[in-house]
């Protein structure tokens, strides 16, 4: 029998990617608790986390339901990356530690971080030796793009494995191809071929039958979904029933868990950032467009959550 935060690859692993202001701890807990085997953090700098930085300490938190979690990492330096990893030491609560390899966010690219590293590939090993030594979670794992301009998925996956990773994330798309480009499967499948350890397939899984698809091309451990679970997150739980089916129902406990998730995090901050959760929630119902406007001007919690409650239809 495996701990609880033991990642099991008997089946295919379903994972929540890191979306930076949507996967928060809110989110991530409703996510877990409708179907997903792993959480992942949103993405937090080496640099605020080595030197302790408040707000970025409370990103590392999790949800008490959140077994196996693990905190991504962004940077490029290895004194810094060092000094990121001895500060999560401390936090008995993270089952490992990610790598982004894959934002390709320009400001993040210019620091040399995110996705700039699959253009040094020793740099990047370096780095996540660095998180190997140092580190004292169960597991390491990183998260990557096919290339920045040029497809490179081999070089990337053995440079990866090399370097000591336990799992590799892999958006399958370039830098440059940004979240337009066709995402290329092809690449995803020839870095499940290139090496041992578990390989997670991202991008554009937008619906159940999208990851069994994906699932057989690559035959990838498993899949990863940030966008497609945002105004959906019920698409975990379509995977982890193999059922397309979900009910209005469990649609509406969905969103009413996520929105008392928010309050208990933020407070009354939360009840506004829900709004914009609420914006994506409505899409393809009847009155979406006045319920949106409705909810811009709310400022109480009890009437947002007077109001979610008579807008979503708990019958089918």
């Amino acid at each position: 029998m495996q701990s609880s935060n033991t990642l099991d690859f008997s089946k295919p692993l379903v994972v929540l990617a890191p979306l930076a202001g949507y996967t928060d701890l809110p989110f991530r807990n409703v996510a877990k608790k409708f179907g997903v085997d792993l959480t992942i953090s949103e993405m937090i700098s080496s640099n605020a986390l080595a030197y302790a930085n408040e707000r970025t300490i409370k990103m590392t938190e999790k949800s008490p339901n959140e077994n196996p979690y693990i905190v991504q990492i962004s940077g490029s330096k290895i004194d810094m990356i060092r000094m990121a990893v001895e500060q999560l030491n401390e936090f008995d609560w993270i089952d490992g530690i990610d790598l982004n390899c894959g934002c390709p966010a320009p400001k993040v690219f210019h620091h040399g971080s995110g996705s700039n590293l699959l253009g040094d590939l020793p740099r990047l090993q370096a780095i996540l030796g660095t998180i190997k030594k140092y580190s004292n979670k169960k597991y390491t794992t990183v998260k990557v793009r096919i290339g920045i301009t040029e497809k490179i998925p081999y070089d990337i996956a053995r440079a990866v494995e090399d370097a000591g990773a336990d799992m590799i994330s892999v958006h399958g798309r370039t830098k440059a191809g940004a979240y337009k480009s066709e995402v290329d499967y092809d690449a995803i499948k020839i870095i499940k071929d290139a090496v041992k350890i578990p390989v997670i397939a991202n991008g554009d899984i937008t619906s159940y039958q999208k990851a069994k698809d994906v699932l057989a091309h690559t035959g990838a451990d498993g899949v990863m979904i940030g966008r497609g679970a945002v105004g959906s997150p019920w698409i975990f739980h379509q995977i982890a029933t193999g059922s397309e089916f979900v009910s209005n129902s469990l649609k509406k406990e969905i969103i009413k868990e996520h929105y008392e998730s928010m309050i208990n995090h933020y407070g009354y901050h939360g009840m506004i950032v829900f709004r914009k959760h609420l914006h994506t929630y409505s899409k393809g119902y009847d009155g979406a467009s006045e319920f949106r406007q409705a909810v811009n001007f709310i400022t109480d919690i009890n009437q947002m959550r007077e109001t979610i409650n008579a807008f979503f239809p708990d019958y089918d």
